[in-house]
């Protein structure tokens, strides 16, 4: 289907409505809505946060009476089922619009095709596929746990220009500058959980959640502890939910921590590690769409090594470090170039004095 220069206009309006909802939809996908009538825009809205009215009826509720016989274009394949809020597909037939252009389908297999299906059966005249990619990468997370059963994981480092992240003696803070540390606040608070694992917990003792930006919510701390090690001290649990994942189910560490606040998840594998893969699995269970990771260089690799990693956002500072620094990622020896880790750089920019690479794994 071809669309028009007004189509993609009203639509990009729609995705930038959007946005506004980046930081506060979760477990819900980000979504805008535009209403156009004989070429003026009659209503526009967006999904706030979950539990709350959905983009199309921010937008029915603009426009009243003008919404017959207007388009409505809507980032996200309208809504068909009863949730926390009706079904957005009886609110457009019920208001009138004469025509509905979705930016893609509803990855949620209780909507998949079946709002744009229950429109089309009202007489309205629908469309899909306008700006997809673009509403697809807004909403990336979602998509993940809608089709894979687990979140969209990022992987956040920073490092030097030599691929350093910390010298030997542990000693990190700061690598890179305001700038960019303020930017890796801004992705923590999209996120809706941060990963991180011990040994960071007991390195850099970090807080782990979103400081430099104002966000309306927290997003949850995940650690990986095997053993359940993490002290009871530890700035992680000053406040706000934390998950500790463990691998020994040992009662009294158990209790303790639980204690302190956080709430401890036993996942073994055959090794005596967390299960990473079951770890995720289970985040997705709980309505978490992005995964926010900042750990070592241990985490990092076995991130990486188990293909759970979606993308990297790594932070480049214009300083050499040394060889006998940490590295970004701890990764087996190669005997062969064949086996190289090859990435897809996404973006690339510079943040204050530093460099912004964001990648993904082919």
């Amino acid at each position: 289907m071809s669309f028009t220069a007004v189509d993609h206009g009203m639509m990009a309006r729609a995705l930038q409505l959007a946005e506004n909802g980046l930081w506060t939809t979760s477990p819900n996908p980000r979504v805008g809505c535009v209403l156009v009538r004989d070429g003026w825009i009659v209503g526009e809205g967006w999904h706030e946060k979950a539990g709350e009215p959905h983009a199309e009826v921010h937008a029915l509720r603009a426009a009243g009476p003008k919404a017959r016989g207007a388009t409505a274009y809507v980032t996200l394949e309208p809504c068909s089922h009863h949730g926390r809020t009706p079904p957005c597909a009886d609110a457009l037939i019920a208001a009138g619009v004469s025509r509905v252009v979705a930016a893609m389908t509803d990855p949620n297999p209780l909507v998949a095709g079946q709002g744009l299906a229950l429109l089309q059966a009202a007489g309205i005249e629908t469309a899909s596929g306008l700006l997809e990619n673009e509403a697809r990468e807004l909403n990336i997370g979602f998509v993940s746990r809608m089709t894979r059963g687990r979140p969209w994981l990022r992987l956040k480092a920073a490092a030097s220009l030599d691929g350093k992240t910390a010298l030997s003696n542990g000693v990190s803070q700061w690598i890179t500058g305001p700038e960019a540390r303020r930017d890796g606040h801004r992705w923590r608070a999209r996120a809706c959980a941060i990963l991180t694992g011990i040994g960071t917990v007991r390195d850099d003792d970090p807080q782990l959640n979103v400081r430099d930006v104002q966000t309306p919510r927290q997003p949850l701390r995940v650690v990986v502890d095997s053993k359940l090690e993490t002290p009871l001290a530890a700035h992680i649990l000053d406040g706000g939910p934390v998950l500790i994942a463990g691998a020994v189910d040992d009662a009294k560490r158990k209790a303790a921590l639980t204690k302190a606040g956080a709430e401890v998840l036993i996942l073994p594998n055959a090794q005596g590690k967390v299960e990473l893969k079951d770890l995720l699995a289970e985040l997705g269970r709980r309505g978490i769409n992005e995964v926010h990771a900042e750990a070592g260089f241990k985490l990092n690799g076995s991130l990486l090594r188990e293909g759970l990693v979606d993308e990297l956002l790594l932070y480049l500072a214009p300083c050499l470090i040394g060889h006998a620094a940490n590295g970004l990622f701890n990764l087996p020896e190669l005997a062969s170039l064949d086996g190289k880790q090859r990435l897809q750089i996404r973006d690339l920019r510079q943040i204050g004095v530093d460099i912004r690479v964001l990648a993904r794994p082919l």
